[in-house]
């Protein structure tokens, strides 16, 4: 794990959709356990659960299954990084496939999509695209 947590957990994500693995470990921090429970609550990963293993918490995501598809279910994008950090006020969110995707946004309220961002009227730091 880097100094960037958050472009490591969609590294992990990614790895483990693309090899087709059911399960994914990734280590818990706040960050991560928001992001996380927008992709559950958003249809991308089917079970998350806490496990505790040498007094550390890991997250243990379940993917969603796919029926003998080459092609990976989950695309992520890492858009703001620690050298290069990308804001956007809520009227300049951008539309991931017309709406199919997601973006999830740190906001001054939390960390939220851009649906939920855009009915709030707040912008922040654009963390990824996922679609």
């Amino acid at each position: 794990m880097g100094k960037d947590t958050i472009a490591d957990i969609i590294t992990l994500i990614r790895n483990a959709d693309m090899n087709r693995k059911r399960t994914v470990q990734i280590p818990l921090t706040n960050i991560i356990e928001n992001i996380v429970k927008i992709l559950l609550r958003e249809g991308f990963v089917e079970n998350v659960r806490k496990h505790r293993e040498n007094n550390k918490y890991f997250l243990v995501l379940t993917l969603r299954y796919r029926r003998r598809s080459s092609k990976t279910f989950l695309n992520l994008k890492r858009i703001s990084t620690p050298g290069l950090r990308i804001y956007s006020n809520y009227q300049r969110i951008p539309r991931i496939l017309g709406g199919m995707g997601i973006v999830i946004l740190s906001t001054s309220r939390g960390i939220m999509t851009d649906r939920e961002a855009r009915l709030e009227r707040i912008g922040g730091e654009v963390l990824c695209y996922i679609w």
